[in-house]
C-alpha cells in the first residue's frame, strides 16, 4: 500500500525541507499588519511562512530577517517566540516527568 504524499514546506529558519505536519505556519495579523502569529490549524488568511517549532530555528529566521522576506514587510515576531518558547517549555516538563518504574503507568 503506497500512502498519500505529503506536502513538503521550507523553514525560513534553517531553509531545510521538512512535512507540512512539523512545521508551525505563521501569518501576519489579520487585526494588525505589522505583527506575526501562529496559525495552528493552518486556516487564517494571507500569505504563510514555515518554520521548525525550535530556538534554533526562530533564531536564525530573525538574524537573517527571513519573516520580513517571507511575509513581505515588516513584521513583529513576538508572538512567535512566546509561542516557541512556552512549545519548548511544554517539551522539557514532558521529558523530564517520566515514570521511573512500571508502576506509576
Amino acid at each position: 500500500m503506497r500512502s498519500k504524499a505529503e506536502p513538503l514546506r521550507t523553514c525560513i529558519g534553517c531553509r531545510r525541507t521538512a512535512p507540512r505536519a512539523e512545521l508551525l505556519r505563521l501569518v501576519r495579523d489579520p487585526e494588525d499588519a505589522q505583527r506575526v502569529v501562529v496559525d495552528p490549524r493552518r486556516r487564517l488568511p494571507g500569505r504563510g511562512a514555515w518554520l521548525h517549532p525550535d530556538r534554533a530555528c526562530l533564531t536564525q529566521a530573525v538574524k537573517r530577517r527571513a519573516f520580513q522576506r517571507a511575509l513581505r514587510g515588516a513584521a513583529d515576531h513576538e508572538a512567535v517566540d512566546a509561542f516557541v518558547s512556552s512549545t519548548a517549555r511544554a517539551s522539557v516538563r514532558a521529558v523530564t516527568v517520566q515514570a521511573e518504574s512500571g508502576s506509576e503507568i
